[in-house]
């Protein structure tokens, strides 16, 4: 299993009160096709900086990490494809993170020293 990371935009239009269940549905379909959710961030609802649609004019942005099988992530695609309550999605593969020494030294940790 790899770990990616999720940013849905969701069109809360009339549904302020509905976004933790949005999240939930997202989260049941993420264990339904075998993957794990490791972290769920509600951002903030945010304006959009070019409008595509004058009825959704801003979205609520979620950002979710989870572990899954690769292929199960066209599979989660297609699904959120048919869910109104998505307005936009992007997954991308999380990178681990950088494990840096205690006791190196600070010219060690500038990676592009003047």
């Amino acid at each position: 299993m790899k770990k990616y990371e999720g940013l849905f935009i969701l069109n809360t239009a009339g549904k302020e009160e509905g976004v933790k269940e949005i999240v939930d549905k997202i989260s049941r379909e993420i264990i339904a096709l075998g993957g794990r959710v490791e972290t769920v961030q509600k951002m903030d609802r945010r304006p959009f900086a070019r409008v595509t649609n004058k009825r959704i004019s801003a979205g609520f942005y979620v950002n979710i990490i989870l572990e899954c099988q690769p292929s199960a992530v066209a599979q989660l695609r297609s699904r959120f494809a048919l869910n109104e309550d998505i307005y936009r999605l992007v997954f991308t593969e999380a990178s681990a993170p950088v494990a840096v020494a205690a006791n190196a030294p600070a010219e060690t940790l500038i990676a592009n020293p003047i």
